[in-house]
């Protein structure tokens, strides 16, 4: 997955060139779409095993309007990560994308490539998955259920949190 600071070297490397979409099915994000967001995102939870955990990351929202012949270029959009500097806090965040296409969908950025038409952009798959299959005995009936003896009280949880 990519962070902000490999994210923000391609852009800069490449200046004034289109850049492309790629989902995880090989099909592309309208050429014309909008980056209306690019955000911190931060996701505190507990998991099915009592552990707290947090996942940061930073989110260029996608949105396609009727405007065909809006092209955002590399230069444009290095030009407004460097003002969310800031905010995201740190470069070292991996880069997601979220695009509505029916739902909407968070997709992590694979990669990147230099190529004729401009730079691509390769966009993956997310998953879940149980995150503590030690305690919860993935397979069998009561998948996350943790034991008594091993649940954290929410007081508990609450003091562990910065």
């Amino acid at each position: 997955m990519m962070t902000v600071s490999e994210f923000l070297a391609v852009l800069v490397a490449n200046p004034g060139v289109k850049m492309h979409f790629m989902l995880p099915d090989q099909s592309f994000v309208p050429a014309h779409y909008h980056i209306t967001e690019i955000g911190r995102v931060q996701k505190d939870f507990i998991d099915c095993g009592g552990t707290v955990r947090s996942k940061t990351s930073c989110m260029l929202q996608i949105w396609v309007a009727t405007d065909i012949d809006h092209r955002l270029e590399t230069t444009k959009l290095a030009k407004i990560m460097e003002i969310a500097q800031p905010l995201l806090q740190s470069n070292d965040l991996p880069v997601e994308v979220e695009y509505e296409d029916a739902v909407v969908s968070q997709y992590p950025v694979g990669g990147a490539e230099v190529t004729p038409s401009g730079i691509l952009f390769y966009l993956g798959s997310k998953h879940t998955a149980c995150l503590a299959p030690e305690k919860c005995g993935v397979g069998g009936e009561g998948c996350c259920a943790a034991p008594e003896s091993e649940t954290m009280p929410v007081d508990a949880i609450h003091k562990q949190q910065p």
